[in-house]
């Protein structure tokens, strides 16, 4: 950067007048110069003027008395240099993280197979952020949140490893034990004690997942929306990118008025500048066509994500959710912020090594023509 001088106005002023202190004492010099003022006339000296030693001498004295002159100027000028405090700016361009990325999970059975591929490579992704928080909520009858918005990257890769282990149990219970036997109480000894260790392991999810299920039904999907949403801080007044990524059949199963709907959350999303981007499941993995239209719940969860400016993904075996969630790192709304700041650096080194070797030269050329 360009250097600038932060008291420039004064070094202007303190050279002219400098100049012009110089320029009266040339002439007070110059008027005085043969006029002979006081001490004790000698005669005939031009020989010894004219001597060899004498002019050598004569030279030197006006050598060093120029040297030391310009030592004393030099350094005068360095240190006004200084007084008037040379400095540049510097421009920091960065690109500072600051995402909130809330992955908002639909905990049905219907959905295990999906959570658990997010849960999986989500862990990875979450390993190599730097300065993003990531939170987790979970949602069925009710709302959990998970894990808060965090930077503590350990602590949600060891919660995202609960999760998982979490749907694996799902997805046993159900295929090995709810699909299988008509009556979970006359399962086979060999199999009760597992049963058992699955159901004890499972409520620990699930007493805050289906809290009133008997009455409020399940899969509560905008309610699980609207809780992930007002799982941000400071909504509206936020200058951090915020993202939900939220996985769900749309299946909805309320037996009463829902607090708040898909749609409404949406709209509320919207309002607070949170993008949401969904993914949904395959029609072949899609739980109990008979009873939900396959197309009427894709729309309407699709509706409700574009609704927020967000992307909306159905998991195909040519679409993974690895790619899934390489394409929403990529979107608009999640690329970093760029700040700059700008730096003032003071440069005192220049003028203050010239101050240092013109009062060194100076004291040095004094000395010598004092001998």
């Amino acid at each position: 950067m360009e250097l600038k001088l932060m008291y420039e106005k004064f070094l202007i002023i303190s050279l002219f007048v400098l100049v012009a202190g110089l320029i009266v004492l040339f002439f007070i010099h110059s008027k005085r110069t043969g006029v002979y003022t006081r001490g004790t006339k000698a005669a005939n000296t031009a020989r010894i003027k004219n001597s060899p030693l004498y002019r050598s001498l004569a030279l030197r004295y006006r050598i060093l008395s120029a040297v030391m002159m310009a030592g004393i100027l030099g350094s005068i000028v360095a240190g006004l240099f200084l007084i008037a405090r040379p400095y540049r700016t510097d421009d920091t361009v960065s690109g500072v993280k600051k995402r909130d990325i809330i992955l908002c999970l639909d905990v049905s059975y219907s959905l295990y197979d999906l959570n658990s591929e997010i849960t999986d490579y989500l862990k990875g992704v979450v390993a190599g952020l730097e300065g993003d928080r990531f939170g987790i909520s979970i949602f069925n009858t009710s709302s959990v949140t998970y894990v808060p918005l965090t930077d503590d990257y350990d602590y949600v890769i060891d919660r995202l490893d609960e999760l998982s282990e979490y749907f694996k149990m799902q997805k046993e219970y159900y295929e090995d034990y709810y699909l299988v036997y008509d009556d979970l109480r006359y399962v086979p000894d060999d199999k009760s004690e597992r049963l058992k260790e699955l159901n004890e392991r499972l409520d620990y999810f699930e007493a805050g997942t289906l809290y009133d299920n008997w009455y409020r039904g399940s899969s509560l999907i905008g309610e699980g929306l609207g809780t992930a949403l007002y799982s941000f801080p400071y909504l509206g007044n936020s200058e951090r990118t915020r993202v939900i990524i939220m996985s769900t059949d749309n299946e909805l199963n309320a037996y009463g008025r829902e607090v708040i709907n898909l749609q409404e959350a949406s709209d509320y999303c919207k309002k607070n500048k949170v993008t949401v981007f969904g993914i949904f499941p395959s029609e072949e993995k899609f739980y109990q066509p008979e009873e939900y239209n396959y197309a009427s719940c894709l729309n309407g969860f699709k509706k409700a994500v574009e609704t927020t400016g967000g992307k909306f993904y159905v998991r195909t075996p040519s679409l993974p959710v690895s790619a899934i969630v390489q394409d929403i790192q990529k979107q608009e709304a999640m690329l970093v912020k760029v700040v700059m700041t700008r730096q003032t650096v003071d440069l005192p080194e220049i003028p203050y090594i010239i101050l240092i070797i013109c009062l060194a030269l100076a004291c040095t050329t004094g000395l010598v023509l004092q001998k």
